[in-house]
């Protein structure tokens, strides 16, 4: 895990003093140590490395394959760098100098090309390489989007890194605010790529890699002419049709037992490491099964940290305490009191570096610094719900439909008419709240168009912001009937990358911490699809897979708890000890890109108790603290 950063143009002199700049702003991500390559010529790269596997000095970056022909500068994880190594050996001697998987990715890109080594890695990844002999530059990033790049048109050159603090140090940088971006943002809580927040500056999407030659940088182009370009190398409407591995239907027997040899094999392979590594535990399914895996797989006992709130109602320490002992894990509690958010939230808009606004990046931040006191890497039981339909939203949006979605498009027009006049009639409360929800929500065209509402933050739409118009949001394949698996389809194509990772990235990153997500393997997502459309939720409980290998693992009682989530008291930190910071953020607002009136209803009505505001003010609030620092 590390950052990375690099320049494409200018003269070698002006490009070196941006590679040490940038890479510098990149140091909480690589603590370990870094190198700069900048040759006369077009191109420069650096890098921060966060030591993990092989911590010699045959490790370091950027990394030239033993040829010469490529030079690669590379953050994450390549799991399956074993077997890519035994893939190359084989017919033919390879001169290593050491066991990282760095040196074998670049090696596998001199064999195989750029395209057909992302096709085989197994990982998370964002990497930059430079090829010699055709003078191209290849950027490109993980299939789920796991590690982020940015790239950018700055200075009469194309810069990118990590993270947009690197491209910010550059002395031709405009910064400015794409309005685009911040509607995005103050909707759905993240900006989605390719959108950046600023203009002229592109997060490479997730499944996509991007060659770029000595003179493109004269050119700086818009975000639909940058997906133009970009090589999709992979593709999940591809893999939602994919048939079953065997050639035919598996048996439910067969299902599990299959998903059960692959979870604890992702585990292992996310376990290789050179430094000791624990794990994140809930007490929730996903984070009880990756550290049953562990238990399993480890030869030594392992080691979990929880997050603990003074709030009974969202904390699951008690519940992760107890699958801790029953699994026999050296186990550890971080608390989370509100006070610890107040000290929080002013360093928020450095750590996450671009407005971004999950309530849970809060505990995601204090667990990671917690855990990175004693260990450098972590496993995470992420993107379960995306994959198996774990959410509670998976649940209503499906049986709220099967109502409505009779309706038609006008009958639901008019239902969502009449409830937002019953919540302004009601108390505050619930049903006020509940009634609001979903008069927003019924306006869908169809049910894809309802469930992107769905996943809206609630009263979102009362901040007064212009429909966002230039990005085309994910739409499931045709073929993709259940409604089930549509929800799935866009969760992954949407939430996932700008949003779970994210909050992961950013929160683990800024305290030099590597997180690994095991569901996330390709070869669980793909059963994932494979697996009846019909059969991941179903007698009000989703994750129906997950449930039942858990119930194999663990009998008892776990399998059955309801997902609550990393979630924390947002609301009643905003009209508590939260109050102060965001009054006085609000009363610097810009009237520019927020509307004022509009805000400052919403707010009002927030503390008053007349609607849960929570999410969209919390948006607001995360872009105004950004806004002061970065805007």
């Amino acid at each position: 895990m590390c950052g990375l950063t690099g320049y494409l143009g200018g003269d070698s002199s002006r490009r070196e003093k941006f590679l040490r700049t940038s890479a510098v702003a990149l140091r909480h991500r690589g603590p370990d140590g870094g190198g700069i390559w900048n040759p006369e010529g077009p191109i420069g790269l650096a890098h921060r490395r966060l030591a993990i596997v092989d911590l010699s000095a045959a490790g370091a970056q950027p990394m030239s394959s033993a040829n010469g022909r490529w030079v690669v500068t590379f953050n994450g994880e390549i799991y399956n760098h074993r077997q890519l190594r035994e893939q190359l050996c084989d017919g033919r001697s390879v001169d290593w100098r050491g066991h990282s998987d760095t040196e074998v990715l670049v090696e596998a890109i001199d064999r195989f090309g750029v395209v057909e080594t992302l096709r085989r890695c197994n990982g998370m990844f964002a990497f930059a390489a430079w090829d010699h002999e055709t003078s191209e530059l290849w950027l490109a990033r993980d299939s789920t989007g796991e590690k982020p790049l940015y790239v950018g048109w700055v200075g009469g050159g194309i810069a990118f890194a990590s993270e947009l603090r690197a491209l910010r140090t550059h002395p031709a940088w405009l910064g400015g605010i794409d309005q685009e971006a911040l509607t995005w943002m103050l909707t759905f809580g993240y900006v989605p790529a390719p959108l950046s927040i600023h203009p002229g500056v592109f997060k490479l999407p997730a499944g996509c890699c991007l060659a770029l030659r000595p003179g493109d940088e004269r050119n700086a182009p818009s975000a639909g002419e940058l997906n133009g370009r970009l090589v999709r190398w992979w593709r999940l409407d591809e893999l939602t049709g994919c048939p079953p591995a065997t050639g035919r239907r598996m048996t439910g027997a067969e299902a599990l037992d299959r998903l059960d040899a692959l979870l604890d094999d992702a585990v292992e392979l996310r376990m290789q490491a050179d430094v000791p590594v624990a794990a994140m535990l809930s007490g929730g399914i996903d984070s009880t099964l990756v550290v049953s895996s562990m238990v399993r797989r480890a030869s030594g006992r392992v080691r979990t940290f929880t997050v603990a709130f003074d709030e009974p109602g969202v904390d699951e320490a008690a519940h992760a305490a107890a699958v801790a002992r029953s699994l026999g894990t050296w186990h550890e509690e971080v608390r989370c009191p509100a006070g610890a958010a107040l000290a929080l939230v002013d360093r928020l808009p450095d750590i996450y570096d671009e407005p971004f606004a999950d309530p849970a990046q809060i505990p995601a931040v204090l667990v990671s610094e917690a855990i990175r006191q004693h260990v450098p890497v972590a496993l995470t039981g992420d993107g379960g719900d995306e994959l198996f339909e774990g959410y509670q939203r998976h649940l209503d949006a499906v049986a709220w439909w099967r109502v409505t979605g009779r309706l038609g498009e006008r009958g639901r027009t008019s239902a969502a008419s009449a409830l937002r006049r019953l919540s302004d009639l009601l108390p505050a409360g619930t049903a006020s709240r509940t009634s609001g929800r979903l008069g927003a929500r019924l306006e869908g065209a169809d049910f894809d168009d309802y469930y992107r509402r769905v996943l809206q933050f609630p009263e979102s739409a009362a901040l007064g912001l212009d429909a966002p118009r230039n990005l085309v949001l994910p739409c499931p394949p045709a073929g993709l009937t259940a409604l089930g698996a549509r929800m799935r389809f866009v969760d992954q194509m949407l939430g996932l990358p700008e949003g779970i990772h994210t909050k992961l990235d950013r929160a683990s990153m800024s305290a030099g911490l590597e997180l690994r997500v095991p569901f996330l393997d390709p070869r669980i997502q793909a059963l994932s699809w494979e697996l009846p459309a019909d059969s991941h939720a179903g007698a009000g409980t989703g994750k129906l897979w997950l449930r039942r290998l858990l119930a194999r693992r663990m009998p008892g009682g776990v399998a059955e708890r309801r997902k609550q989530g990393f979630d924390v008291p947002i609301g009643e930190w905003l009209r508590g000890p939260l109050r102060p910071w965001a009054m006085e953020l609000l009363s610097d607002m810009d009237d520019s890109l927020l509307s004022r009136p509009h805000v400052e209803k919403v707010w009002a009505a927030h503390l008053a108790g007349r609607r849960d505001a929570s999410y969209a003010m919390w948006a607001v609030l995360c872009y105004l603290a950004w806004a002061r620092r970065h805007g």
